[in-house]
């Protein structure tokens, strides 16, 4: 594989990640009130996409190949539960 298929399959792998990341960050302070000291929204987009990719990398660690909905399910969660505490801070 060489380096643009290898950037290619990498961008595709994260780009769930970043998309429920902006979004999270977008919509969250509608559902919580945003607490004076939270961060901006581009730190919370940024929060919440490390955390998703990583909830991604143990999916694909566990299962073995990616593109599983139970990997899927548990990055939602852990974004969504990161936005939360990012929110209540």
């Amino acid at each position: 594989m060489g380096p643009i298929n290898l950037l290619n399959h990498l961008f595709n792998f994260l780009a769930p990640a970043l998309a429920v990341a902006v979004v999270l960050a977008l919509v969250g302070p509608w559902f919580m009130k945003k607490s004076p000291s939270a961060p901006g929204l581009l730190a919370q987009a940024a929060i919440n996409f490390v955390a998703g990719a990583l909830a991604l990398g143990a999916g694909l660690w566990f299962f073995g190949n990616d593109g599983k909905m139970a990997s899927y399910a548990a990055m939602v969660v852990v974004m969504a539960t990161g936005q939360v505490l990012v929110l209540r801070r």
